[in-house]
């Protein structure tokens, strides 16, 4: 199998299983609450929504008297420092509390201004209306291109997301307009188109406070987006980050039975007709169990990504009949007029600098916090973290593996002899359709059982250059002592992929549940399984070997595995928090939610008392992992060499595995 073999098949299978457990209104109300504290678990909001909400300090800067309506230039902080900023059009004269529709805007650059004329529709209608902006296009401005942009995997391994931030922003502005006097916060919906659509899903899923949702060209399944890479067009706040297999009609789900209109057109470049009516089948379907069916409607139309004059009026009519419990009046629903648009100034909010105190820019870095580690106080407590940890990893970055993974299938397929040494030529499978080669070699003077390295070799090391390979290089010093074994895992030598396709199969994966490095650390799990089946090998004996990109593989292995007797590191990273180079061709170390667990020098530490070997220079980031081991003292040591010919220990001389 090659990669986008695999990524099309994980995602086809993603889309066929959502909502398939949901068969009667029972299943339904079973699964609901733990499916929304996922959802908002993923999307970074479980702690923010768990603690105080902090004032809004609504402010606003200006207004704007027009016939029939005003607007208010106004801005809030969702957090401290959290700007946002939005227009918000509200009708005059006004007798009593209206509905309310929040619009969010889509990619535009010009945000607030290039969607004008909806508010002022909604106006028109009798609506309160508030036009929220991005941060990705605001006037306060982050950055939503992480690792779509091809510069920040890291974002993966903290578990960030933007979609996350500006669900956040949205549930503030819900409490924005529940606040306001002129608004029925009883009567209030949701709406946008491209990224709004996908911001209309997201807070719909997020908060029942939103009465009708209205998503515009922001529906599709992972299937079509892995398939037809649809996902490589894709802002990262329009494909989440999923551990769970969720595809969008389980977001979707989580607003039913609410009023529900999705507006696609069957023309979208982003967005296939065919995953849009999937996904509206899976809601009907959903819908009519819940008793609900006339509260959904798929309205489809011809053209491209974007707005048509029939899908806003079929918009304004859903909200008219849903939210104001009105008829349609004759001629109500005009088209948009756009010369009556403001010029940008005047529906501007900070006419200055950026605001003092602002923290929107590295939002990043903040809006999801990160794990802080404590050294252990003694075996006891590092056995204790190290079982919260290994149990945190395996629900949020490893979620995706097998809860029993079936026998290796080992295949012994050349032995190989010289004067001095034997070998073995030997594959396991890892996942079905993926068969990974091994080759082992021991000294005849060995007896056995031998206690072996296994050597994960990263893209590029096996690359002959001068005879001299640095997978080998690494383990030459070792060879008196030990058996070594390689073997190449996903995304090296046979099993790599061209540098033009890493950014779409590190996004590919991470949107799937995966990533490169995950993958690698099951492969590796499979390897150790299949290993310990062996003739003459020491299942007890059993160290793990890496350099660069596998030692994040070798480490949460070893964590998981929890009977590797010894780990030996070279050039290991200081951390997970890495960005990436652009086009996403650096180290592929990401792995789902891990920097909200732990970090790679805790990750060493936890391997205690299992010997760590740092192998020529180590980043001043492990002085953490060396002084956790001083504290626990023996039987766990760790040795700095500049090869493994200074390092002299044999397989006997190691203590036995924690298991």
């Amino acid at each position: 199998m090659n990669i986008r073999a695999y990524l099309c098949q994980e995602a086809a299978r993603r889309t066929e299983e959502s909502l398939a457990s949901i068969r009667s209104l029972e299943d339904w109300d079973r699964e609901r609450p733990a499916r929304r504290a996922v959802f908002l678990d993923r999307l970074g909001l479980a702690a923010h929504l768990e603690a105080p909400r902090t004032p809004l300090n609504a402010t606003i800067a200006g207004e704007l008297r027009r016939d029939g309506y005003r607007v208010e230039q106004l801005h809030f902080e969702s957090l401290p420092g959290l700007y946002v900023t939005a227009n918000l059009y509200v009708p005059e004269p006004l007798a009593a509390p209206a509905p309310a529709v929040a619009y969010f805007c889509g990619h535009a650059q010009r945000q607030k201004f290039h969607y004008q004329a909806h508010p002022r529709q909604w106006c028109r209608l009798g609506f309160v209306a508030l036009v929220v902006d991005t941060v990705q296009f605001g006037e306060v401005r982050g950055e939503h291109w992480g690792a779509y942009g091809g510069r920040r995997f890291d974002w993966i391994s903290r578990g960030y997301t933007p979609a996350g931030v500006e669900c956040w922003n949205g549930i503030r502005a819900l409490d924005l307009l529940c606040g306001r006097p002129e608004v029925d916060a009883a009567r209030i919906g949701i709406t946008g188109t491209s990224g709004g659509g996908g911001m209309s899903w997201w807070l719909g899923a997020a908060d029942g406070r939103a009465a009708v949702v209205a998503p515009s060209c922001g529906t599709g399944t992972l299937r079509s987006h892995l398939r037809e890479r649809t996902l490589d067009g894709h802002c990262d706040c329009m494909v989440p980050l999923s551990i769970d297999g969720w595809d969008l009609a389980d977001v979707g789900a989580l607003i039913a039975p609410r009023p529900l209109l999705i507006a696609s057109s069957d023309g979208d470049h982003l967005f296939s007709a065919a995953s849009i009516r999937e996904t509206a089948g899976k809601l009907e379907r959903l819908y009519g169990l819940l008793g609900a069916r006339e509260r959904f409607r798929l309205f489809s139309y011809p053209g491209p990504h974007g707005y048509s004059p029939a899908s806003r009026k079929t918009i304004f009519a859903w909200f008219l009949k849903h939210l104001a419990g009105r008829a349609v009046e004759p001629g109500a629903l005009e088209d948009i007029d756009p010369s009556r648009d403001e010029p940008d100034e005047a529906l501007r909010v900070f006419s200055g600098p950026r605001p003092h105190g602002e923290r929107v820019a590295d939002a990043d870095d903040w809006f999801v916090p990160r794990a802080r580690a404590e050294a252990p106080a003694g075996a006891e407590a590092l056995q204790t973290r190290r079982e919260e940890v290994a149990r945190r990893l395996r629900a949020l970055s490893f979620a995706r593996f097998p809860a029993e993974a079936p026998p290796p299938e080992v295949e012994l397929r050349q032995r190989i002899d010289s004067s001095t040494a034997a070998g073995l030529r030997w594959s396991f499978a890892s996942e079905p359709g993926w068969r990974l080669d091994a080759r082992m070699a021991w000294g005849l003077d060995l007896a056995a059982p031998r206690g072996v390295i296994l050597a994960l070799p990263g893209p590029g090391d096996e690359l002959p250059g001068e005879d001299q390979w640095k997978t080998h290089d690494l383990l030459r010093g070792a060879w008196a002592r030990w058996a070594t074994c390689i073997v190449e895992t996903r995304g090296v030598g046979m099993w790599g992929w061209p540098a033009d396709l890493h950014g779409h199969v590190r996004r590919g994966l991470a949107v799937l549940g995966h990533t490169v490095a995950s993958l690698r650390v099951y492969d590796t799990l499979r390897a150790l399984a299949a290993l310990r089946t062996l003739e003459g090998v020491h299942p007890e004996r059993i160290a793990l070997a890496a350099s660069g990109e596998m030692v994040p593989v070798a480490l949460c292995a070893a964590l998981l595995d929890g009977r590797v007797c010894a780990a030996i590191l070279a050039e290991p990273p200081p951390t997970l928090d890495t960005a990436a180079w652009p086009g996403g061709n650096a180290q592929a170390l990401e792995l789902l939610h891990a920097l909200r667990i732990t970090d790679l020098p805790e990750l060493a530490a936890l391997l205690w008392p299992c010997e760590l070997v740092f192998a020529g220079a180590r980043p001043a980031a492990y002085e953490w992992t060396e002084e956790a081991y001083r504290r626990l003292g023996p039987p766990g040591i760790i040795r700095r060499v500049t090869t493994l010919d200074d390092w002299r220990t044999a397989p006997d001389d190691l203590p036995r595995a924690r298991s």
